[in-house]
């Protein structure tokens, strides 16, 4: 086995390191301004256990370069510590019953790449990640606030997952054509946007945004336009608030886009229906990560799309201010697991600026990152059609907004009762008191 300068072999510098090549290799690197913060930030001691296997459960990718680059850094991860790490990549709305599962019987994956609040199912399944979580904050320039909602268990005021970050969401348009119908942009008043949207149908460029149970862009799409309008599904203690005049207006916002707007079909999409429609030419403008026009700009049949697609952030509404949801990434452990030192070590390795910043650079920012300071990363503003996804984590609300993360918060989310509030009403003849109705006591339920 290859030696060190002081003649220690490669595992026992990780053991006798914690952090081992990843920190070191950090630490030595110059990244902006944050050079003197990374000497100050200490490893945790994680002494990784021998030949440790890692069972990774993740969701499958929708830019190649997310996996490419994912599975080259597992690759370093095990030359560097002598583990192995096996990755599963599921269906998007696979991930969450499967991890469930395995936290209820005890077994299967030791690390879960899951969604939202989906951690606060099962905290006490969990290990306690405080020490990567706080290392990684102090080195790369704090955690995004949200951060903070999704990560730290209330009851415990401990960390019990680390903040992968998230494929953010924006408004993907075709720039022609919404030139065509009188605009230089797409507009983000809530307004401006619904009649660009209209005008666009009626030129025979409908819109199309996902309203079924797609676990991206249905749930982003839903809930920001709920709160763009003032709604939300609880206040503060959790009190249910969705029987208001503010969700009767959202109501009727969407649906006089889904009648004058959209493209029919859409309250059966799920995650890839949007971008099948816009890469074939059926819808121009939607709801959806980098990954549209990260695929259209590597094929050579779709380059006239990638060069008309343009991206915007998502309509303001009467509240005037963002009211952005995205999909977001918590990595979790399961206590399970026979090698919890492992695990953590893999985490706080994957977010090092060694890994994280090719990683993330490669899929033109796809995944949005949870620390500061890979906002100044080149991928931000080489091209300027990436720098929407930039803001995503910064500007999102916690899906259980404005009321407390939790296990009430999960469920309103898994159940898709925001989605499905809207889809009700605009797509299945359900009144509005009916619909208001039927999503109340689905919160009631969740929040007893």
């Amino acid at each position: 086995m290859k030696k060190q300068d002081n003649n220690m072999t490669r595992r026992d510098f990780i053991k006798t390191t914690g952090a081992g090549l990843a920190g070191a290799a950090v630490l030595a690197s110059p990244f902006g301004p944050l050079a003197k913060k990374a000497l100050a930030a200490t490893p945790p001691n994680l002494a990784v256990e021998k030949d440790a296997t890692l069972n990774v459960l993740r969701w499958s990718v929708f830019v190649g370069a997310d996996k490419d680059l994912w599975e080259a850094n597992c690759r370093k991860w095990e030359q560097a510590t002598g583990g192995k790490v096996i990755n599963e990549y599921l269906a998007w709305e696979d991930v969450r019953p499967k991890a469930a599962m395995s936290a209820a019987v005890g077994a299967g994956p030791d690390i879960v790449l899951g969604w939202h609040d989906d951690p606060f199912l099962y905290p006490d399944k969990l290990v306690d990640v405080t020490d990567v979580a706080e290392y990684l904050g102090q080195k790369y320039g704090g955690w995004e606030d949200v951060c903070l909602k999704y990560g730290i268990n209330p009851a415990t005021k401990r960390w019990i997952d680390i903040p992968i970050g998230g494929p953010g969401q924006a408004i993907v348009y075709r720039k022609s054509w919404v030139n065509d119908a009188g605009y230089k942009e797409m507009p983000v008043d809530m307004d401006d946007f619904i009649k660009c949207c209209k005008k666009l149908k009626s030129k025979g460029h409908p819109v199309g945004f996902a309203l079924g149970h797609s676990v991206g862009d249905g749930n982003n799409w839903a809930h920001g336009f709920l709160w763009a309008f003032g709604a939300k599904t609880v206040n503060k203690d959790g009190s249910p608030a969705i029987n208001s005049k503010e969700t009767r207006m959202a109501l009727d916002a969407m649906k006089d886009l889904y009648d004058n707007a959209m493209i029919a079909g859409v309250a059966s999409w799920q995650d890839p229906h949007n971008n099948k429609a816009y890469l074939a030419n059926q819808i121009s403008v939607t709801n959806n990560g980098i990954s549209i026009y990260f695929a259209a700009k590597n094929k050579p049949e779709w380059a006239d799309i990638a060069a008309d697609t343009y991206h915007q952030h998502p309509p303001v509404g009467p509240v005037g201010h963002p009211t952005e949801l995205h999909l977001f990434d918590p990595a979790f452990i399961f206590k399970h697991t026979d090698y919890p030192n492992a695990a953590k070590h893999f985490l706080m390795f994957m977010l090092e600026e060694q890994q994280a910043g090719p990683w993330i650079n490669a899929m033109l920012g796809y995944v949005t990152p949870s620390l500061k300071a890979y906002r100044n990363l080149p991928v931000w503003t080489d091209n300027p059609k990436c720098t929407v996804y930039r803001d995503c984590i910064k500007n999102m609300l916690p899906n259980g907004y404005e009321g407390p993360i939790g296990p009430a918060s999960a469920a309103v989310m898994a159940e898709y009762v925001v989605v499905d509030l809207f889809a009700n009403y605009c797509a299945r003849g359900i009144s509005a008191d009916r619909a208001i109705d039927n999503a109340e006591k689905a919160i009631v339920r969740a929040y007893k």
